[in-house]
């Protein structure tokens, strides 16, 4: 039962039984999971049958020094899901703060992310490793594609990354490595990040053994991609929110957006919590961050929007021209989103 479980969630290589236990504790943490949390759905089932909670701790641009005590007092909060990333450079304090909560290993769902430079199929088991290392962790729940953009070994004169366009325009191969990460028990689920809908049709064209599980991309009320949404639902694929406040550029001006400060007044509750709340019912794991306690802790409160409400602020989310916050497409060369 134990075996099978464990070879259907497609996080253990056939004969890899010194995994087993491991996996069995997994799947009983995971269980623990209440369905619903203030009206709307506390996790989502992935492909492999793990549950993804829908709203984590986004651990970017969390500084050294700040981001342990925010993965604590996430943790102490309720949270059980960590979004990270082997380019925030952080990944050693997040683990670190993950063992010191106390909280056992198989409870908590971690992400890491396999960054541009680290897309030649040889480079990414390597690189993996590393996170491990750094998390202090023996698997990663999901591991994503950080950007769909492939970064040659070689840089310019002045140390500026040059973009492989052919492996970026084509990322199978680098699929192809991320499977294999999965047969191997080092990583349960494995997904994207950045990726529009042109860029997975034409990954998902290739025969590929896992589906992209996840496409982690940014998602706010200034940036609702109302399309990608409902592609992504209508090929099963989960959309998670970064900034989904609107990022530290916008972050200020989202939470005086009047439909937004109208709805918390009404509901008592603060505009973050609308948003993230928001994004939710949306049908998509959220990712806010920060590193004030009260806010870490305030930020995982969601609440079911009455229908009427949800439709306003989705109609206003939508009547408006998009407006994209993170977009390195310039410093790399590369017209990464392709909607402009």
């Amino acid at each position: 039962m134990v075996a099978a479980l464990a070879l259907r969630s497609g996080g253990i290589a056939s004969g890899a039984t010194s995994r087993l236990k491991g996996v069995w504790n997994h799947l009983r943490g995971v269980q623990t999971l209440a369905e619903t949390r203030g009206g709307l759905p506390n996790y989502y089932v992935l492909p492999s049958g793990d549950k993804i909670p829908s709203v984590a701790l986004g651990c970017w641009r969390a500084r050294e020094g700040e981001v342990g005590n925010a993965v604590k007092t996430a943790l102490k909060a309720g949270y059980r899901h960590i979004d990270g990333a082997w380019a925030y450079e952080n990944e050693a304090e997040v683990g670190a703060a993950i063992k010191e909560s106390g909280i056992p290993r198989e409870e908590i769902f971690i992400t890491s992310k396999l960054w541009n430079s680290y897309h030649y199929p040889e480079d990414v088991a390597p690189i993996l490793e590393d996170s491990l290392q750094k998390l202090g962790v023996d698997y990663i729940d999901l591991y994503l594609i950080h950007f769909p953009v492939a970064f040659k070994k070689e840089r310019t004169p002045e140390g500026k990354p040059v973009a492989d366009l052919e492996l970026t325009e084509n990322t199978y191969a680098t699929w192809q490595a991320m499977e294999k990460l999965v047969d191997s028990g080092k990583v349960r689920n494995i997904g994207v990040s950045n990726f529009n809908i042109r860029r997975l049709t034409n990954l998902t064209s290739n025969p590929l053994k896992y589906q992209p599980a996840v496409n982690q991309v940014e998602l706010s009320f200034g940036n609702p991609q109302p399309e990608l949404l409902a592609w992504s639902k209508k090929n099963g694929i989960l959309l998670e929110a970064y900034s989904p406040l609107g990022s530290t550029e916008q972050v200020k001006q989202t939470l005086q957006i009047p439909e937004v400060v109208a709805i918390a007044n009404e509901l008592g509750i603060t505009p973050a919590q609308v948003l993230i709340s928001w994004h939710v019912q949306r049908g998509t794991v959220v990712l806010p961050k920060s590193v004030t306690p009260s806010r870490v802790e305030q930020n995982f409160q969601i609440f079911k929007l009455p229908q009427d409400k949800f439709d306003a602020l989705e109609k206003a989310a939508v009547s408006h021209p998009p407006k994209r916050v993170v977009d390195p497409s310039g410093a790399w060369g590369v017209n990464i989103y392709e909607d402009q």
